[in-house]
């Protein structure tokens, strides 16, 4: 995921668009500006390499998931409605992620190298080895009986486990389905949370240096207003405002 270029594409170069010329593009792809079209879509590639990073997926090339979020930017460029009176990228990042997400369900195989197959068809054969003695096949004899250690056991027998959907039905009944993913939840990473964390950056961007650091060590870093002051070459009272001014700000570009 830290790779420069992605699909041909330098995203350390990539430009980067303000909230103005954003709405003026949009304004004009909408009027069937193709330029615009193309500007517009170009500009916004970072926040689909910001959402891309979310997802570290060893078996697809990062490239691959890239052009997935960059097909639900383009569709989400395509179905934004300007009246609706949201930001662009609030209404963008659940079509990206979704696009991404679909891509990984329909598109992902899972691959296991050589030398972990051979290692679960030795774990198989002593399971079967120790069973055939009428004794308890544990991971801890297994492993015992190989002379591996017990975590290479329980990965060996992982990999070679049938992986199962998020969208198998585990209940059914009446006509009414319940799928797997409908009893998992992670309240840390929903798409709100980082519709939020994406127009908080965009907050940010609009802050000055020295409001952004202050937030930084006061935030990151957690320090009090006075060993910001001292490091800032500010008095403690300066600090306490520009911190209130920045907090402020952040509160009415958000809203």
């Amino acid at each position: 995921m830290q790779k420069v270029e992605i699909c041909g594409v330098d995203t350390s170069g990539l430009p980067k668009l303000t909230a103005k010329e954003n709405e003026e593009l949009m304004q004009r792809l909408k009027k069937g500006d193709k330029d615009a079209r193309d500007r517009f879509i170009v500009g916004n590639m970072r926040l689909v390499l910001s959402l891309v990073k979310r997802f570290r997926v060893k078996n697809l090339g990062v490239d691959d998931v890239f052009q997935a979020g960059c097909v639900g930017l383009i569709k989400a460029i395509d179905g934004f409605d300007t009246s609706i009176g949201v930001k662009f990228s609030t209404y963008a990042v659940p079509m990206i992620v979704g696009e991404i997400k679909r891509y990984l369900r329909d598109g992902n195989s899972l691959r296991v190298s050589r030398s972990i197959r051979d290692m679960a068809y030795r774990v198989l054969k002593a399971r079967e080895s120790i069973e055939e003695r009428d004794e308890e096949a544990t991971i801890a004899r297994i492993a015992a009986e190989l002379k591996v250690a017990e975590r290479e056991v329980v990965y060996a027998l992982d990999a070679i486990s049938d992986p199962v959907s998020l969208y198998e039905p585990v209940y059914n009944k009446s006509g009414d389905t319940l799928l797997l993913m409908d009893q998992l939840c992670d309240e840390k990473n929903t798409d709100e949370i980082w519709t939020e964390h994406v127009a908080l950056g965009e907050a940010m961007e609009k802050l000055g240096e020295r409001e952004k650091k202050i937030l930084f060590l006061r935030y990151y870093e957690g320090k009090t207003q006075t060993e910001i002051s001292e490091e800032v070459g500010i008095s403690q009272a300066q600090v306490s405002r520009l911190e209130k001014n920045a907090l402020q700000n952040i509160r009415l570009n958000i809203s």
